[in-house]
């Protein structure tokens, strides 16, 4: 059965589907002036902002391309596809349209009209209709009666729900984003019907509620940032447009680049604090939630946007900055984007939402990427587009063309069927975002995905009813993404798994409330969330969990491989009473067959058959996912590990995890199977520890093997240190939670290390995840005659036992890097 087209979705996702039904014109009509040189620190000019009429009606009609698209085949099968979705979603609000005079509600589920949540979704309602009322080929096209009823639906809005004389209540949001937005696309779609008064009335409103885009109309003193300063650029400018209003588009321009403030909030600029994008390739939207995945990709359709429509007129967007917007594609994107999905590591509170799983907000990425492609420089694009040939190609289970409205499926197809283009294979490499405390980990063949949080970086959101258990996401959960195997997170995971024992976990079992409506940001009181990277291959990542509500503490260390995620847990402690576990994994199974589960080299029962206890545990192995090996017994195991397993049958509905407005999910129930793995570490636990490594698409013969010959060796594991050693690669890991000696490295603090010998070569990366420190000093467990390159933050004396000192200072968590021989 072919996917639902997500024709409206989530709440934030639902701006970002209009923003992104784009067809943008050819790579003509981005002439860029090259007149203004880039300046440090200052916002660039732009052209003049005089146009005539003749130009304001051309870059209408560019507006309305861009949501219904025009010039396809409506026979060809792919444009076939996106035209049923598209009828048969207008035919769902037209047949329940209440077009009666006496009508108190436009439809029965969105009353009272007044409730900003219900008037905010009538308008996105309204611009489907509109959209297919101006497509060619469906049902709507041109028909006077759908023109009459939605000219008529749109008047009555403005008389009972939205209009000037109002006061804003409720969501924000709804006032100044949703709401305006899909007005003025529907003022863009139906302007040659629409009555000259009735435009007026309804610019009159978009001016009470959004005036500019620099300040928030109900918080004046607030400036607008990120995704939001983004999305009001382009409201302002279709404002600007349709109101004839050249002042105003210039405004909009000017706001991508916050020429009001000087640049403070320009959206073409690194921030080093708050929301928007960074350096390291992090996005931050709400001062300090990892959002790459939705409020980045919005802020990516809304200003690639606004770039294309107004490309070629007199308000150009010129600002030579803007090239950290085309620098984001690859350092931002490209890293979070698996064979078409986009990682829930990076998704924030849209994890709970049914109309926004993971397949859906990473189509609309890739449709962002190709859509500012046609404004990039052309090496840039054609990277871009290769990129994108190679996720659709890979992304089976749920296909990019069934996902994406008819712009997006219009280019998409010119770069599938352009032999010149080649399929970029998967990303590999090691990715650490410190300014979001995010990690990924790329091998050929799977991707590893790890959440953090501290005080700079929050563990999870929730509010609007959205994410209601998501207490653990930013507890350092793990996500292992395998091809194959593209519904694991988003075939109804997050309303069906054990919210209590997300993969990589260590929890108090203690009962918790659902997160409710009430606005809720935890940031837990850790200083130490991040790790370092090597060669942009192997990393390693440390977190301090200090448990929400709860004496739990613990000590936690990953090491990133070229096979194994190896996963080290030492000073356990708690004393409330209850029992502590860490989770080792909790996989969904899939709706067909019984994967083989393995312990020790023998079969375990297939079936749902309750918990079972493996008193002597050094391997396991599910089939079609990979293999663990437990590393460390710890104190009485008697040579293994306590490993308690699940099988189960879950049952759940989004509605249970979300109650949004105009996200909350169906009653629905659905079941899924999964498979647990947990440690125990008993009651009020003192100094417990774990040591385990995931070996991600090994054979269960590679699993037994990777066992019996001890690959990595842990070095250290405790209150003081974590490491491990790879002799085969040469290759030393390790965090410092303060002075210690580990595997012959002494750090006189907090630190990560990984040093790696290779032949006469010696390679290190050092960071500081705790963002705390000053300077790192090291003492190296191998001679050190010369330096062949280092970061201008790392000094070296050599000798024979080579000495280090890092300059960490402000760097944020950064890896400082040296070549030494």
């Amino acid at each position: 059965m072919r996917p639902v087209r997500p024709l409206l979705h989530s709440r934030r996702t639902l701006l970002a589907a209009s923003a992104g039904t784009l067809l943008v014109p050819g790579p003509a009509a981005y002439a860029m002036s090259t007149a203004h040189a880039a300046t440090p620190g200052a916002v660039a000019p732009h052209l003049p902002s005089a146009a005539a009429p003749a130009d304001e009606e051309a870059l209408l009609a560019r507006a309305a391309r861009m949501l219904a698209g025009d010039g396809y085949d409506p026979a060809d099968p792919d444009f076939a596809a996106a035209l049923a979705d598209l009828d048969a979603e207008a035919r769902r609000w037209w047949d329940t349209l209440d077009r009666s005079a006496g009508r108190t509600a436009l439809w029965p589920d969105l009353a009272p009209v007044a409730d900003a949540g219900n008037f905010g979704q009538c308008y996105p309602r309204l611009r489907t209709l509109a959209t297919a009322w101006t497509a060619p080929g469906t049902s709507f096209t041109g028909r006077a009666d759908v023109a009459a009823a939605l000219l008529d639906a749109l008047r009555f809005l403005h008389a009972e729900a939205y209009h000037p004389g109002r006061t804003e209540t409720g969501n924000w949001w709804f006032w100044e984003i949703g709401a305006p937005r899909a007005l003025l696309d529907c003022c863009v779609l139906l302007r040659a019907a629409l009555p000259a008064a009735d435009l007026a009335a309804y610019l009159a409103t978009v001016d009470r509620f959004v005036p500019d885009p620099d300040r928030r109309t109900n918080s004046p003193a607030l400036s607008e940032t990120g995704a939001n300063r983004a999305d009001k650029c382009v409201i302002v400018a279709l404002r600007g447009l349709l109101g004839r209003s050249p002042e105003k588009t210039a405004l909009a321009r000017d706001g991508l680049s916050d020429v009001r403030d000087g640049g403070r909030n320009s959206l073409f600029q690194y921030v080093t604090s708050g929301d928007g994008f960074y350096r390291d390739g992090s996005f931050v939207q709400h001062g300090s939630v990892a959002y790459t995945g939705t409020y980045g990709a919005v802020l990516l359709a809304a200003a690639g946007q606004l770039t294309a429509l107004l490309a070629g007129s007199a308000w150009a967007v010129t600002d030579p900055a803007r090239t950290v917007l085309f620098d984001a594609v690859e350092r931002s994107f490209a890293p979070v984007i698996t064979d078409g999905l986009m990682m829930d590591a990076v998704r924030g509170r849209a994890i709970s939402r049914e109309r926004a799983p993971d397949h859906v907000d990473g189509a609309l990425a890739v449709s962002y990427i190709l859509q500012l492609a046609e404004a990039a420089p052309a090496a840039q694009a054609a990277r871009w587009h290769a990129a994108a040939k190679g996720w659709i190609a890979r992304q089976t289970a749920y296909p990019y063309l069934s996902l994406v409205g008819l712009p997006h499926v219009q280019r998409a197809k010119a770069v599938l069927a352009d032999p010149a283009v080649p399929a970029a294979p998967p990303l590999t490499g090691h990715h650490c975002f410190a300014a979001m405390e995010r990690v990924v980990h790329r091998r050929p063949g799977w991707t590893y995905a790890l959440s953090l949080s501290s005080r700079r970086v929050a563990a999870y959101e929730a509010g609007n009813g959205e994410n209601a258990r998501g207490w653990y996401t930013g507890d350092g959960m793990g996500y292992l993404y395998l091809p194959g195997d593209h519904g694991q997170f988003g075939d109804a995971f997050w309303p069906t798994v054990n919210a209590y024992r997300l993969p990589g976990t260590t929890v108090d079992t203690r009962p918790r409330a659902d997160l409710g409506s009430v606005w809720t940001e935890f940031r837990p009181a850790n200083e130490v969330s991040g790790g370092a990277v090597l060669h942009g291959r192997y990393g390693a990542a440390a977190f301090e969990l200090r448990a929400d509500g709860s004496s739990l503490r613990a000590r936690k260390s990953w090491f990133f491989l070229d096979d194994a995620v190896v996963a080290l847990g030492a000073d356990i402690t708690a004393d409330d009473g209850r029992v502590i576990e860490t989770t080792v994994e909790n996989r969904g199974l899939g709706g067909d067959g019984e994967p083989a589960f393995v312990v020790n080299g023998r079969r375990q029962p297939a079936g749902t058959d309750g918990e079972r206890d493996f008193g002597r545990a050094r391997w396991a192995h599910l089939e079609g996912v990979g293999g663990y090996v437990f590393l460390d017994a710890g104190p009485g195991a008697g040579g293994g590990t306590v490993l308690r397993t699940l099988r189960e049958e879950r049952t759940g509905a989004w509605r249970d995890i979300n109650t949004g407005a105009d996200t909350g999910g169906s009653t629905t129930p659905y079941t899924r199977r999964y498979l647990t793995l947990w440690l125990d570490h008993g009651t009020s636990p003192a100094g417990a520890r774990y040591a385990y490594a995931l070996l991600p698409t090994a054979s269960r013969a590679a699993t037994a093997a990777w066992a019996a010959r001890g690959r990595v060796r842990v070095a250290a594991n405790d209150a003081a240190a974590q490491a491990v050693e790879v002799h085969r690669l040469g290759l030393t890991a390790a965090h410092f939670w303060t002075a210690a000696t580990a595997a012959g490295i002494r750090s006189d603090g907090p630190a990560t290390v990984l040093l790696r010998r290779h032949g006469d070569a010696v390679s290190l990366a050092v960071s500081d995840p705790g963002h705390a420190a000053t300077e790192v000093r090291l003492e190296l467990p191998l001679r050190i005659r010369a330096v062949t390159s280092a970061d201008p933050t790392v000094t070296v004396t050599p000798g024979r036992r080579g000495r280090v000192t890092v300059r960490v200072a402000g760097s944020r968590g950064a890896t400082h890097r040296a070549e030494l021989r």
